[in-house]
């Protein structure tokens, strides 16, 4: 009796381990990060959200006042740095990608925030 308790125990044991280790292995990584991005209005907050919005992306707020996004995502399906281009393709200036002058020129007057005023 005694020498199936001392094979068994650590058998046991081993495979608790390894269930737990893979258990954690399965869990979704998911990150939130928050970045700048220039915006003047709520028409900048919705086309700011919806462009980061991209798949991977479960939530992005942006803060007008603090000029601010948080995003939510899963990084093996989504990049920080994706989400920064998603956001400048569509004309608003984040801390490490500028939107193209091109884009930029489309916004609505209301948005335009690279003349320095802060709001309009």
């Amino acid at each position: 009796m005694k020498n199936i308790l001392s094979i068994s125990i650590p058998i046991l044991l081993c495979f608790v381990i390894t269930t737990n280790l893979n258990a954690q292995k399965s869990v979704k990584k998911i990150e939130t990060q928050e970045f700048s991005v220039q915006g003047v209005c709520e028409m900048c907050e919705k086309r700011i959200e919806k462009a980061a919005l991209i798949s991977g992306v479960m939530s992005a707020s942006w803060d007008k006042n603090l000029q601010k996004i948080t995003v939510t995502y899963k990084p093996k399906k989504a990049s920080l740095d994706e989400i920064k281009n998603a956001v400048a393709r569509v004309g608003h200036d984040t801390d490490s990608v500028k939107a193209s002058d091109e884009v930029y020129s489309t916004l609505p007057e209301c948005c335009a925030y690279r003349d320095g005023v802060k709001v309009h």
